[in-house]
């Protein structure tokens, strides 16, 4: 029965919205009721969240009315708090037109002090949370009896979390609250783009229990476009062509009515601001910023006044990429590639987001040579080729962090807590030799550390694992997550007037007087205080914008695929998209100076200039790749000759340069790509211990080995590497079986140094004919990569000029 009335209000609902209810819907309807946990799988603005809120909603107005006293019933995971507003208000306006009497509340990090109280004291009908507010939950004394009665957990935008310590957060957090419900919790997760839905599944719902996919049968519709330059030039380079586009860009802006400008950095939606000020100042008050280290009041300011339709243009970053329902908004605009497929496909359906809309994107290049990459991911959209995430697996930062909030919540049994951690996908291979180490780190600090009071936080009481001391409560709540980046430093008007947080990188840099650009206004640093820095209005003159950590994407595993496979078309002289048409003079000029390589060739060239002589070799597998390629590379070539190299590299290829000639040929012919003893050219060409140093100093924040600061006084970054850097070496001397230590080298492989695919990637360079090209002068296809290594050796003012007179010398 409870089916049917799901069905029947979802149904008269979506029809009073005019909007169509879908199949899929209806099967979701069905088999909430009918199955466990699962996965809802369909594109964006297709309707998803009301297609789990409703049946969720009315399970829980139902057994509401059966129990004497208010009970949480539904957790709705959300991974952005941008999301939690607008996800809240459509929730609450079913239930109150239905009648339905649910209370929905919200928890995030931006959530007053009064407010969590409350909600702790009278717990809603429904959470809109994050992970990290979630675990910080699990850490209160009474949260066994507060998810007591919990029916259901709704994982919003799963793909966004899977692959990440994230994710690994919300699968322990999946793992408790089933064993405080008696395992009836029903779990599902909401996904539109990821490659391997299968494995997805499975990381969600644990090892044990087997789920059901739903699927959408309808597919998006997206118009994709490409800003194409009237002029293109012979010689592109990187980050130049987009903001001179910017007539063609606002032409799209007044042309609809609201526009989301996706940029991939906060810098870059910095620079674009203020381009688009000094040459339409008319769009004063019709334009806004939104970044993650924008004051969270502005960003609310501007996600209200998208929904009022009172913007005609928003600039940001991923920060509004996912999930949030801005009806206005009838265009989105991606400068740059977004080096991935399932984050464009996110993008677009930012506009037109509702069920049977239309999504409609233009893609600005930044270079002409991205248009290529426009092409691919075009075709990848068309054919619903979207990238897998790899779950994590064995991450003991994030495991000793959830068990300390365990011992702070009210304690915890071992053998219970093995039991429910096994279960887990990210878990499911843990032994219990590791597992014992766990317990041993948590409660001595581990063989090395022992002796130091403050690693010994947990203590044992008849069997129960528990934390008593206050102080050692208070610092891990306050350190709860899995998100460790630069220290931010908030940055606030001398007369007062919060603005937003900087990394303290950036502000290490600043002189007294020296202006920057942040939230679309020129700001004079006068001094850092008491860890604020402390800003005046600033004269409108040129000034640096800040640079935040994670600056350069990746380009994915799919998109390199789908790239190298438009690029062999042109080598086929099979132009069949309206991109590669249009850099076909390149593309003629890049097979007249050299060649344009087919599937089965690698492309290596060989050049002299005044710069010194040069190497390129273009795998098109992506930056990360080709860094390791290049130092192994760098390194086999200098066993055997004595010579200094340097590395240069972008997405397509990588650049050695030496003021003597490259033995190249030489090495060609004595295997230079073979993976015999690649391990070992790996270790030793690339510094893996000072970045297993850097990597351990997050792994150090995550499992509490370091304390990262109270609100607003964030520990010093050079202080926190410091103190991570002599815990690194004192474990590396005295405890080299550290699982921590171990870890931390296992992540600059894989994700750092991403060694699979890295091996794929030498794989087929194996199976592939190398030619070797000399050419008179750089080619289009090597001329980026020379121009980002000039970048690290010349001044920023004098580079633009510097590349106009190369292309005027060699044109």
């Amino acid at each position: 029965m409870i089916e049917k009335k799901a069905i029947e209000y979802g149904t008269k609902w979506f029809h009073s919205q005019n909007w169509k209810v879908y199949p899929f819907q209806k099967k979701m309807w069905q088999s909430f009721f009918r199955e466990s946990s699962g996965i809802l799988n369909a594109p964006t603005g297709s309707g998803k969240t009301f297609s789990l809120w409703i049946p969720a909603a009315i399970r829980a107005a139902e057994s509401k009315s059966h129990q004497s006293r208010q009970r949480l019933k539904i957790i709705w995971l959300t991974p952005l708090r941008a999301l939690a507003n607008d996800l809240t208000l459509a929730m609450q306006r079913f239930s109150d037109e239905n009648e339905l009497g649910l209370k929905i509340s919200i928890r995030t990090g931006d959530t007053s002090t009064n407010e969590r109280q409350r909600i702790n004291q009278s717990p809603p009908d429904c959470l809109v949370t994050t992970p990290e507010s979630l675990h910080l939950m699990l850490s209160q004394k009474d949260s066994a009896n507060y998810f007591s009665d919990l029916e259901t957990l709704v994982v919003d935008e799963w793909h966004e979390l899977l692959g990440t310590k994230r994710g690994v957060q919300v699968e322990l957090a999946i793992s408790r609250l089933k064993a405080l419900t008696d395992q009836t919790l029903s779990v599902w997760g909401i996904s539109a783009t990821v490659g391997n839905m299968d494995e997805a599944l499975q990381v969600l719902t644990g090892v044990q229990e087997k789920g059901v996919i739903v699927r959408a049968d309808i597919k998006k519709k997206i118009q994709i476009k490409s800003v194409i330059p009237k002029k293109i030039e012979n010689y592109p380079w990187a980050g130049h062509l987009g903001i001179r586009l910017i007539k063609q860009v606002m032409d799209i802006v007044h042309a609809n009515n609201t526009t989301l400008l996706f940029t991939n950095t906060r810098s870059q939606t910095e620079i674009w601001y203020q381009g688009i000020m000094e040459k339409y100042p008319e769009m004063a008050g019709l334009m806004a910023m939104h970044h993650g280290s924008i004051d969270n009041d502005i960003r609310k300011w501007v996600e209200d006044a998208l929904n009022e339709g009172k913007l005609k243009l928003v600039i940001c970053t991923s920060s509004l990429d996912l999930g949030v329902d801005f009806r206005p908004v009838d265009m989105v605009i991606q400068v740059g590639s977004p080096k991935g497929v399932s984050r464009f496909f996110q993008r677009a359906g930012r506009s037109g987001h509702g069920p049977g809309e239309v999504s409609r994107l233009q893609f600005v290049p930044t270079h002409a040579l991205e248009l290529i990459e426009a092409a691919a991911l075009r075709s990848a959209i068309d054919d619903g080729q979207f990238e897998p995430r790899k779950p994590q697996t064995q991450c003991i930062d994030v495991l000793v962090q959830y068990l300390v909030t365990l011992a702070v919540g009210g304690g915890f049994y071992p053998d219970e807590i093995f039991e429910q951690v096994k279960q887990t996908y990210a878990f499911n291979g843990l032994t219990e030799q590791e597992w014992k180490w766990c317990l041993t780190f948590i409660t001595t600090g581990g063989e090395s550390l022992s002796q130091y009071e403050e690693f010994s936080k947990v203590e044992i009481d008849k069997g129960l694992y528990k934390v008593f001391r206050q102080k050692t409560m208070m610092r891990h709540r306050l350190g709860i997550g899995t998100i460790v980046g630069d220290p931010a430093l908030k940055v606030r008007f001398v007369t007062g007037g919060f603005i937003g947080t900087v990394e303290e990188s950036f502000v290490s840099r600043l002189n007294p007087g020296d202006v920057f650009w942040f939230a679309g206004q020129p700001l004079e640093f006068v001094r850092l205080k008491d860890l604020t820095v402390q800003v005046k209005k600033g004269s409108p003159k040129k000034g640096t914008v800040p640079r935040w950590g994670g600056g350069r994407i990746p380009l994915s595993s799919e998109l390199s695929r789908l790239l190298r496979s438009k690029i062999e078309s042109a080598a086929r002289e099979e132009y069949d998209s309206v991109e590669l048409k249009k850099i076909k003079p390149i593309l003629d000029l890049q097979a007249k100076l050299s060649i344009i390589p087919d599937k089965n060739t690698l492309l290596i060239e060989k050049t002299q200039s005044d710069e010194g002589y040069h190497v390129f070799v273009f795998p098109f597998e992506g930056r990360a790749v080709h860094e390791v390629l290049g130092a192994v590379v760098a390194f086999r070539i200098a066993q055997s000759v004595p010579i200094t190299l340097s590395i240069s590299m972008n997405d397509y290829g990588f650049e050695l340069l030496s003021d003597q000639a490259i033995p190249i040929e030489e090495a060609l012919e004595s295997d230079l790509f073979t993976k015999k003893d690649l391990l070992f050219d790996i270790s030793h060409s690339v510094n893996q211990s000072e970045m297993a140093k850097r990597r351990f100093r997050d792994i150090a924040a995550i499992s509490g080995l370091v304390f990262q600061g109270h609100p607003g006084q964030p520990v010093r970054g050079k202080h926190l590497q410091m103190n991570s850097g002599i815990i690194y070496q004192a474990l590396a001397d005295y405890d080299p079986d550290n699982l921590l230590l171990k870890q931390a080298e296992d992540e600059v492989l894989s994700r750092q140094l991403e060694l699979d695919r890295f091996m794929e990637a030498m794989d087929r360079i194996n199976q592939q004919e190398i030619r070797l090209v000399q050419t008179k002068q750089p080619t289009p296809f090597s001329f980026p990569i020379l121009v980002d290594g000039m970048r690290e050796r010349i001044s920023s003012e004098s580079l633009a000029s510097r590349i106009e007179r190369m292309k005027l010398k060699m044109e």
